[in-house]
């Protein structure tokens, strides 16, 4: 198919939908979710692979997590962001009504395989309404493959260690935010 974009069928699609699952499911389970937050989502088809970021673009693959990771965001009522690979800068994709409530800017992109990756250009395709925008600040995160989320979640991470640590042969790292505490002494914190 050209270089670095996978050119054999995946096999193992059934098992990555439900590795993703479980991951979602724990993260949900160890967090405080409101209606409306945001996950923000780096995903390498090529680590899910098994091979090196960048050199194994599946477009199976990335339609596979993405379809999963949007239909559990909407039955928790949270909003899904896709980071693009670092040749778009990290931009996301997400729903144009989202951006627009939280005051995000619109860029203009369109991501591919090579140039966004699998599964952002899937979630291009998924999310209703889809626009690209370079910045978010979202209130939980999974990042499958070890593809750098972190510039994307609000101040105060903190890590959710969760029982499923890959997806594929990706390894999987989840995140939750929570408000920073200041005032120091005499403050009272929720």
């Amino acid at each position: 198919m050209g270089k670095g974009i996978a050119d054999e069928e995946f096999k193992n699609l059934g098992d990555i939908k439900k590795e993703v699952e479980n991951v979602f499911n724990e993260l949900i389970e160890k967090s405080i979710i409101h209606p409306e937050d945001l996950l923000v989502i780096g995903c390498s088809s090529s680590e899910v692979a098994g091979r090196m970021l960048g050199t194994f673009s599946s477009e199976e693959i990335g339609f596979t997590i993405a379809e999963t990771l949007y239909e559990e965001c909407k039955k928790h009522g949270i909003h899904m962001a896709a980071q693009c690979c670092e040749h778009l800068n990290r931009a996301l994709i997400i729903e144009r009504e989202v951006a627009i409530k939280r005051g995000y800017e619109i860029v203009s992109v369109v991501p591919k395989l090579k140039a966004g990756g699998s599964f952002a250009t899937a979630a291009y395709k998924l999310l209703p309404d889809a626009v690209p925008v370079e910045h978010i600040k979202a209130e939980l995160g999974i990042d499958i493959g070890d593809v750098m989320i972190g510039m994307h979640l609000k101040d105060v991470a903190v890590p959710v260690r969760t029982e499923t640590k890959q997806i594929g042969e990706a390894r999987v790292v989840c995140a939750k935010t929570r408000p920073k505490l200041i005032g120091g002494e005499r403050a009272e914190y929720l």
